[in-house]
């Protein structure tokens, strides 16, 4: 196999950007795209000399695809990943993997019975600082962790979910799921799987305009007895404001900070210094939004590592599925609350 053979489902946004790291990634190329809104699967087609397909049907009737990239609607990921895995595809589903902890078991049953790989893109594990702190905490230089704060602190004004799936709960799920499930990923690849939550939400700016919570406060038990809190809000004036993760360690405290983690903002360490960080790449920009940095080339040159060169995976589809149970419990808990 000289060339993986890829194929996007969904041309909205985030597709502009898979098509160029695609194209930008040694040993892939786009082959097809696909979208129920012609115009959106002929401009990105023919931009990228890809065929447009206007069903996900008929796209995986062609046989030259060897995995499909996922960037639909949040609540269309778990129906279209099925699709392509019996179509006997590799899949690259972006953030969230589902919007239900039933779907991503469903699709996690399929790729086995398939034997196809599913991947699901975390692509802030990759920011600079993410990656330090992590290999500083898998060598016990931050000792045990005791306890976490993340704060998503954010804006999506009423134009950003105007004529948009984004903002129902059928297609998009909830705040947590569309802006912030890379966020409580990495609390999971950091501290580790959840035990319990409590939390409360509410509707302060975007009655009318979403169906579910701007804003949210969670507390956290993890399995390993740390504790934690999750401050989230889509309601930050004006514009994005933070983005940040601190953690403390019985030998030391870290805050990764910024806009979108992207920023070691402090650290005192036993003995220990992190020191000399990369850096990274540019937020994801949307024209009047931003979003998580943007490392969707480190994520394609994992797919096609694993895939022609026998690599190791770095988002399996089992940490996908953990990042929805989190969510799960939080929203479980809002609800309750409400």
């Amino acid at each position: 196999m000289n060339n993986l053979k890829f194929a996007i489902v969904g041309c909205g946004r985030i597709a502009q950007r898979h098509a160029k790291h695609i194209k930008n990634t040694q040993g892939s190329e786009l082959v097809a795209v696909c979208d129920i809104v012609a115009a959106k699967a002929d401009q990105l087609g023919a931009e990228y000399g890809a065929k447009a397909f206007y069903t996900i049907e008929a796209l995986l009737e062609n046989e030259d695809i060897d995995i499909v990239s996922i960037c639909s609607p949040n609540g269309l990921h778990a129906n279209h990943s099925i699709l392509s895995l019996k179509a006997g595809k590799h899949v690259l589903c972006e953030k969230p993997m589902a919007i239900s902890v039933y779907d991503c078991g469903e699709m996690i049953k399929t790729a086995e019975k398939a034997n196809k790989r599913l991947f699901v893109i975390k692509q802030n594990r990759y920011n600079p600082p993410v990656n330090a702190v992590k290999n500083a905490i898998d060598s016990g230089k931050l000792g045990k962790i005791n306890s976490v704060q993340l704060s998503c602190f954010w804006n999506r004004n009423e134009d950003y979910y105007k004529n948009s799936w984004k903002g129902t709960k059928d297609l998009d799920g909830g705040t947590l799921y569309t802006q912030f499930s890379h966020f409580v990923d990495l609390l999971y690849y950091l501290v580790g799987d959840v035990k319990d939550a409590k939390a409360f939400g509410g509707n302060y700016c975007h009655e009318g305009i979403t169906e579910f919570e701007d804003t949210g406060v969670v507390i956290l038990k993890f399995h390993n007895n740390a504790i934690g809190t999750i401050n989230y809000t889509v309601n930050s004036y004006g514009g994005n404001m933070e983005g940040s993760l601190t953690l403390f360690g019985d030998k030391g405290t870290v805050k990764i900070g910024g806009q979108y983690l992207n920023e070691l903002e402090y650290q005192k360490i036993e003995n220990f210094s992190i020191d000399n960080l990369p850096m990274g790449n540019t937020a994801n920009n949307y024209g009047q939004y931003q979003g998580s940095m943007s490392n969707h080339d480190m994520v394609y040159e994992n797919v096609v590592d694993v895939l022609l060169n026998d690599g190791q995976i770095t988002t399996n589809m089992f940490e996908g599925l953990k990042t929805v149970e989190i969510i799960d419990k939080i929203y479980n808990e809002i609800e309750k609350n409400g």
